[in-house]
């Protein structure tokens, strides 16, 4: 019997915002279950700080650079995304006998041939854009205005707009993820399942029965509070439905962040910024837009009780790209069929192999960085949008310093100059070196 795939994707979740990975402000029993019953990592990475490239190095297993996908797109009616001619990890299964669905935030194009729907998804409901209202569905995008497009109502149902106002967004992704699981309840189709919650992303909207969970809360942390909560609960239906269908056993779940906190204003209420400083990134530096570990680092957990040992914390060095490779070829596929940068860290999680890979690398804007073993090196980095550092070079030992507090460049220059010409090296055969910009 082939096994069920379920990755769930939250975001914006910072890496301090789980039961299980330290919050003691939070509840998250069910995520917090479902790390005790298998495995969750210290040392996953996103593969971008932001959430479009982010989400295609997830489905295509290729760093975002060779998907075209450098930066955030736009949720205009108009707006291309990810090409149909690269292959997804729902396109790899379908031939190996999977149906595949998709719930929730897409963020990879809005036109006509950029949809789930083009890229291997049978089923799919939810937002194309990056940012919509939790309860209207509309695109307001005040960043930047543009009346030309905004405002956009922003929900669908396989390609036909769908109406729900007044229902909370992260509820609804939750009720239709178990709803694609109860279209399947009896057949040996094996499945794909893409949970996309567009959680704790802003605008700061929660019902009051989340709300009302944590009252001792700042506001700010309290809004996040909830919203996390929500998506949690969302999470233990999922489950629930698994358990109650007799498919937990054979069903590898994936939970991860498409990057670190977000760190600047970028809420709304009847067209009213207000400030969004509700996330944690934990003990780590920077945020969302930086290559710092705050904005890459993600809270993660693999869940497969029948071939992943329980109560793991694994702290070896693994990236989003790797749960295309992984899940294929658990699913019998061969991963070198496809063009593609992920490795499969099946062993990793299963019998305590170490990472695959020897190096990992990044790019966003003017920034590059490079992890060899526990020496992490950027180059030009900035805490986020409005914080830049004042380091051009930046290089820390992660085994000591996980906040990256102290600059080691001088301290080791000749590893310096090593970790750097890596560095420029891979940049420039994935994509063009960015020249300094006004960002």
């Amino acid at each position: 019997m082939k096994p069920n795939f379920i990755t769930i994707l939250t975001d914006d979740h910072g890496y301090g915002d789980l039961g299980c990975m330290g919050a003691d402000d939070l509840k998250t029993p069910h995520l917090d279950r479902l790390a005790a019953g298998g495995a969750r990592f210290s040392d996953w990475y996103s593969n971008s700080p932001v959430c479009s490239p982010s989400r295609a190095a997830l489905l295509t297993g290729r760093h975002p650079a060779r998907t075209g996908i450098t930066d955030v797109l736009g949720g205009h009616r108009s707006e291309p995304g990810l090409s149909p001619e690269i292959p997804t990890l729902a396109t790899a299964l379908k031939p190996l006998g999977y149906r595949t669905g998709l719930v929730g935030k897409w963020h990879l194009g809005v036109a006509e041939g950029f949809r789930p729907s083009d890229h291997g998804f049978d089923d799919w409901f939810g937002l194309l854009s990056g940012t919509i209202d939790y309860f209207s569905h509309i695109d307001y995008n005040l960043w930047p205005w543009d009346p030309t497009y905004y405002p956009v109502h922003d929900l669908w149902e396989n390609d036909t707009e769908v109406w729900r106002n007044g229902r909370y967004m992260t509820e609804l992704i939750s009720e239709n993820a178990v709803e694609f699981l109860r279209r399947g309840e009896g057949s040996d189709t094996p499945f794909f399942l893409h949970v996309a919650y567009n959680a704790p992303h802003s605008p700061m909207h929660a019902p009051a029965e989340y709300i009302d969970r944590f009252p001792e809360l700042t506001p700010a942390r309290r809004i996040m509070a909830a919203m996390i909560s929500a998506m949690d609960d969302g999470v233990g239906a999922i489950v629930a439905e698994l358990e109650r269908q007799g498919q937990l056993e054979n069903t590898c779940i994936i939970f991860m962040s498409d990057n670190g906190p977000s760190r600047h204003p970028a809420n709304w209420l009847d067209g009213n910024l207000e400030p969004y400083y509700g996330a944690s990134a934990g003990a780590l530096r920077g945020g969302k837009t930086s290559l710092f570990e705050g904005g890459l680092r993600s809270p993660s957990i693999i869940h497969w009780p029948a071939l992943v040992p329980k109560g793991q914390v694994i702290s070896e060095p693994v990236v989003t790209i790797d749960v295309f490779p992984t899940l294929l070829a658990a699913a019998g596929g061969d991963p070198a069929a496809y063009d593609i940068d992920g490795l499969d860290i099946f062993p990793v999680v299963s019998r305590g192999a170490s990472t695959p890979h020897d190096q990992l690398f990044w790019e966003f804007r003017q920034q590059t960085a490079v992890r060899r073993g526990p020496w992490k090196l950027t180059l030009r980095p900035y805490e986020s949008d409005d914080n830049l550092s004042e380091h051009e070079v930046f290089l820390a030992d992660l085994s000591t310093d996980i906040g990256e507090t102290v600059n080691l460049r001088h301290v080791h220059p000749e590893l310096t100059e090593e970790l750097t010409a890596a560095a420029l090296a891979w940049r420039s055969d994935v994509a063009p070196y960015y020249e300094e910009q006004d960002w």
